[in-house]
C-alpha cells in the first residue's frame, strides 16, 4: 500500500491542534512554537502533492478509497485534481504566516482584566481549521465533505467569538457583545446553509444510491444514471445555497463584515483568504460536475448575482469608515468576480476564477494582515483615526500600499492576470455583463487609493507620530506575500499549467466548449 499523502496532509495539523491544546497553560511559548512547526511541515507536504500531481496525468490523483459506513454507502474517499491542489497549497502557504501574525493575539489581557485568552486554544484553532479545509479539498465521497465543510464552523466561531480584535472604540464589555453577536451570526448563515445542503445530499443518496463524486458523475455522463429535471435543480439548488452562504454571494454575505471587524486580523484573513474559498472550489467541484444542466439553468440568475457582488460590495468599501469592514466589502466584490468566472462557462472564465482564488487569497493576506500590524500599534480601527503613517513608518505603508494596489488588480501584480481572464472570459460569451463587471474595477482603485491616502498620507497625526515601523517578525509574515504578488503577477504560468487540465474536464462535465470569434481573423 502506498503512504496515504492526502490523510497525511490533513492529519498532521489535526494531530498538531491536539498537541497544541494539550501544552502547559504556563509554556504558551511552546505552543506557539510547536503550532509553527506543524504548520511549516503540512506546508512541506503540501509541497509533496504538489510535486507528485503530474497536470498531464488522470483527473483525479493521489486517491485512497477505504469503506467507512457499508450500510449507507459512505467511503473515505479522498483524491485531487488541479483546482485542490492549488488551493491546498494556498493554504498550507498562509497559515504559518497566520501564525507568525498572530504571535501575541492570544497572549493575556492586562492585569485586572476578567477574561483569559488561552494561547494554546488559538493556536490549537487555527490547526483545526487547517485540517478541516484541506480534508474538504480533498474529500471526493460527498457525504465525507459535507462533514468536514460543517464540522470547520465550530472553531471558527470559537475564533471569532473569543479571540476578537482588541481595538473597540467602547470598551471591552461592548467588544466582548459584538464579538459574541458576530460569532453567532456567521454561525447561524452558515448552518441554515449546511441543514439545507443535508437535505440536498439525503436526496442525491436517495437518488444514486451512493455518495462517491466519481462514481455519480461517471454513471450520469454514461447514461446509467438519469435525474429527473426538478430533481436535479432542487438538489443543484440545494448544494449552491450552502455553497453562496460560505462563498458569500449577495445577498447571504451579511455576515461577512461583521466577522472580519471582530476578529483579529490573522483570523479574518483565515475567513476570507482559506475557509471562504471552499465554498467556490465546491461550486466547481460538486455543483458543477454533479448538476451540469441545473446548473446552467440556473446561470443567468447567478451570474445576476455575481455582478451585484462586485458592484455592490465596491460601493459599500468606498464608504467604509473601519479598516476591516472596507476590507471585507472589498472581499466580497472578488468572490463575485470568481463566481462570475466560474459560471460564465468558458476556460478563460474558469480558469481565472480558479487563479483568482489563489491570488485572491495571497493579496488580502498581505493587505489584512498589514493592516492588523497598524491596528495593534494605534488602537483603532478607524480610518478617520490615521493620517501620515508614510513619513513614521514607511516600510508599513509600502507594504500596505502594494497589498491595496494588488486588491485593485493592478497590471504586474498577481490578481490582475486573474481579474482578466474572468472578464475576457465572461465577455465572450455574455458581453453585457462582462462590460458592468468592469466597473469594478474603478470602484476598487478608488476605495482603495482613498483609504492609503487618508491613512498614510497628509500631515502626521499626534497620535501615530511615535509609531514604530515593521519588525523582523512582521517583515517575515509580510516579504514572502509581497515577492508572491510580483512573481505570479509577472509570471502566472506555474499555477495555469496545474488548473487548465481540470477546468477543461469541469468544461466537459456541462457539455460547454468556447464560443466562437464572432469575427473571423483576416487572412495577410
Amino acid at each position: 500500500m502506498s503512504f496515504p499523502l492526502l490523510t497525511a496532509t490533513a492529519v498532521l495539523p489535526a494531530i498538531g491542534a491536539i498537541a497544541t491544546a494539550a501544552v502547559p497553560a504556563a509554556q504558551r511559548t511552546a505552543a506557539k512554537w510547536l503550532a509553527l512547526i506543524v504548520s511549516l511541515a503540512t506546508l512541506a507536504l503540501a509541497i509533496v502533492v504538489l510535486v507528485r500531481f503530474d497536470p498531464d496525468g488522470g483527473r483525479y490523483q493521489l486517491t485512497e478509497s477505504h469503506a467507512w459506513i457499508k450500510d449507507f454507502g459512505v467511503r473515505y474517499e479522498l483524491g485531487v485534481d488541479g483546482i485542490a491542489v492549488a488551493l491546498i497549497a494556498l493554504t498550507a502557504l498562509l497559515i504559518p504566516f497566520i501564525i507568525l501574525a498572530g504571535w501575541h493575539d492570544a497572549d493575556p489581557l492586562e492585569t485586572g482584566s476578567k477574561r483569559w485568552r488561552p494561547t494554546q486554544g488559538f493556536f490549537a484553532l487555527i490547526l483545526g481549521v487547517e485540517a478541516m479545509v484541506i480534508i474538504s479539498f480533498e474529500a471526493t465521497d460527498v457525504f465525507l465533505f459535507y462533514i468536514f465543510f460543517e464540522a470547520m464552523l465550530i472553531p471558527m466561531y470559537f475564533l471569532i467569538g473569543g479571540f476578537g480584535d482588541r481595538a473597540h472604540e467602547h470598551g471591552e464589555e461592548a467588544a466582548s457583545t459584538q464579538r459574541s453577536y458576530a460569532a453567532v451570526k456567521f454561525l447561524l448563515y452558515n448552518l441554515v446553509g449546511g441543514l439545507i445542503m443535508l437535505a440536498a445530499v439525503i436526496g442525491l443518496y436517495v437518488v444514486a444510491g451512493n455518495f462517491s463524486l466519481q462514481e455519480i458523475a461517471q454513471a450520469r455522463a454514461n447514461g446509467s444514471l438519469h435525474m429527473a429535471t426538478n430533481t436535479e435543480r432542487w438538489l443543484f439548488l440545494g448544494f449552491f445555497f450552502a455553497f453562496a452562504v460560505k462563498a458569500p454571494l449577495w445577498p447571504l454575505h451579511t455576515w461577512l463584515p461583521n466577522a472580519m471587524q471582530e476578529a483579529t486580523a490573522p483570523v479574518a484573513v483565515l475567513i476570507t483568504a482559506v475557509v471562504d474559498k471552499v465554498g467556490t472550489f465546491a461550486m466547481l467541484r460538486f455543483c458543477l460536475q454533479l448538476f451540469p444542466e441545473a446548473s446552467k439553468w440556473a446561470t443567468p440568475a447567478i451570474l445576476v448575482l455575481a455582478l451585484i457582488s462586485i458592484i455592490y460590495g465596491a460601493l459599500l468599501a468606498v464608504g467604509q469608515r473601519d479598516i476591516k469592514r472596507l476590507v471585507a466589502y472589498a472581499s466580497i466584490s472578488h468572490f463575485g468576480f470568481i463566481i462570475l468566472g466560474i459560471f460564465a462557462m468558458t476556460s478563460q472564465g474558469q480558469s481565472g476564477a480558479t487563479l483568482y482564488m489563489v491570488n485572491h487569497g495571497i493579496s488580502t493576506a498581505a493587505l489584512m494582515l498589514v493592516a492588523g500590524f497598524l491596528i495593534s500599534r494605534r488602537g483603532s480601527r478607524l480610518i478617520a483615526d490615521y493620517g501620515g503613517v508614510q513619513k513614521v513608518a514607511p516600510v508599513l505603508a509600502g507594504t500596505f500600499l502594494v497589498g491595496g494596489l494588488a486588491t485593485l488588480s493592478l497590471p504586474g501584480l498577481a490578481p490582475f492576470v486573474s481579474e482578466f481572464l474572468v472578464l475576457v472570459g465572461t465577455f465572450t460569451r455574455y458581453p453585457a455583463i462582462g462590460i458592468i463587471a468592469t466597473f469594478g474595477i474603478v470602484l476598487a482603485a478608488l476605495y482603495t487609493l482613498v483609504l492609503y491616502q487618508r491613512t498614510m498620507t497628509g500631515p502626521v497625526k499626534q497620535e501615530v507620530s511615535a509609531m514604530p515601523d515593521l519588525r523582523a517578525r512582521e517583515l517575515v509574515v509580510v516579504a514572502p506575500l509581497i515577492v508572491l504578488l510580483i512573481f505570479l503577477g509577472v509570471y502566472p504560468k506555474p499555477v495555469t499549467d496545474i488548473v487548465n487540465p481540470a477546468v477543461k474536464s469541469t468544461l466537459s462535465d456541462v457539455h460547454k466548449k468556447d464560443p466562437k470569434p464572432e469575427v473571423e481573423a483576416v487572412a495577410k
